[in-house]
Order: structure tokens, then sequence, then C-alpha cells
């Protein structure tokens, strides 16, 4: 059905939510406060993050915008007892898609989940299926085809997720925590190596083109950038 990351401070309340979501289908992880739930959002692949708002060490609205800088497209939700208007706004400011006032009710919270969900996936399905013209390359991200003039290439499904990344922030810099999430499922020492392999076989595959390059940004991530396109 989807993973769910639930932030709650209040032990019983979350493992009733966490084992409410678990009997619908969710693949749910429970953190007991804004710490632990940030570590925990680092070292995995969410489809959703539920936050409570009053918590300790870090409250859940510090803690969405720290999501929100690992992954600006993480769809979350605000669990909170504090029902004020000037919170709400400040949760909606934040980026949050929803806010949802305890106590909670649970047909609804699903429903809600659901819809976030089901959007984001639309949203990513669209993406993975689009086309990117590259320099003189022509990327077929459906069928994980790299053209250039009448050769084709084949790329593997991590290439094709990679270089799909690479073209939607094209000229911008693809921040590499996000990239491992999303495409590897956890941000390790292993699975960063991995990447490194990876963008030097993209290199390798986009070398015909000397206006195509990917480049390395110190301690962030990747450009893809294309001259062609100036």
């Amino acid at each position: 059905m989807g993973k769910v990351l639930i932030v709650e401070d209040d032990e019983s309340f979350g493992y009733i939510l966490k084992e409410y979501l678990e009997i619908n289908d969710f693949d749910v992880t429970l953190a007991r406060d804004g710490r632990e739930g940030l570590a925990t959002f680092q070292q995995n692949t969410f489809d959703v993050c539920l936050l409570d708002v009053m918590m300790p060490m870090k409250d859940g609205f510090t803690l969405a915008g720290e999501i929100r800088e690992e992954d600006p497209n993480i769809p979350f939700m605000f669990l909170t007892a504090k029902a004020l208007k000037v919170d709400k706004l400040k949760g909606f400011r934040l980026g949050c898609d929803d806010y949802i006032v305890k106590p909670i009710d649970e047909e609804l919270l699903i429903a809600r989940i659901k819809a976030l969900i089901r959007r984001t996936s639309n949203s990513a399905k669209n993406s993975e299926e689009s086309c990117h013209q590259i320099g003189l390359y022509f990327f077929d991200c459906k069928n994980q085809a790299l053209r250039f003039k009448n050769e084709t290439s084949r790329l593997t499904e991590k290439e094709s997720q990679i270089l799909a990344l690479l073209c939607e922030h094209k000229d911008e810099v693809l921040d590499r925590s996000k990239a491992l999430k999303q495409v590897w499922g956890r941000n390790d020492f292993f699975n960063r190596k991995s990447m490194d392999v990876f963008i030097h076989k993209l290199r390798q595959h986009l070398q015909k083109d000397p206006s195509v390059q990917i480049i390395n940004v110190h301690g962030k991530g990747f450009i893809l950038k294309d001259d062609k396109a100036l």
C-alpha cells in the first residue's frame, strides 16, 4: 500500500496508530521524537510522513523544514491536538499537505494518506514516462533507451532512474541524498560508492557530445549541463 513514517512522542498513541495503519496494509516505521525521526528519514525511503507538532528534542515544524531540505517532494501531514489557525498556517507555509487534529478519525486519515500516495505515485509515473533531449542525445526513460543520431544504447534500470532525475533537475543541483533514497532506498556508504560508479557509466554514455556534462558539486550532488540548450 505504501511506506509511512510516523514521528510521535506519545508512545501509546503512536503504537495504536502504527497498528491501525499496518492493519490497513501500510508499511509503517515509528520514531519517538524529532531527532530520531530525521535520522530515520535520512536512512530510508517513505511515501508519506505523519509528524506530531509538539515533541521533545525537535518539534514537528522544525523537523518538517529539515525533511523538506532532504526531499522537497515528500508529502507530509501534521498530527496535533492544537487547532489554532496560526499553527495551521505555519504548517501550510512549510509545505504540509494536510493538518489532522486529534482525536483522529481513523477512516478519514486512511483516505487522506491513500490520496497523497496516489497523487505522488501518479506524478512519479508521469515523470518516468517522459522523454528528454540532452544535447544531441534523446533519452526515452520508459524504454531505458539513449539514442545518439542513429545509435541506440540500452541503459540499466538504475542508469535510467539516475539520468531521469538529472534531467528533471537539469542545470541545477540534484541532491545526492535525495537520489540515493529514491533509487537505492538508503543513504549509506556502500550505496554512495555505487552511485559514483553509475555516474561514471552515464558520463561514458554521454561522452559523444562534449556539450553535455555531469558535474560534481562537492558535498551536495550533481548537475547535468547541456550547453546546446542555452
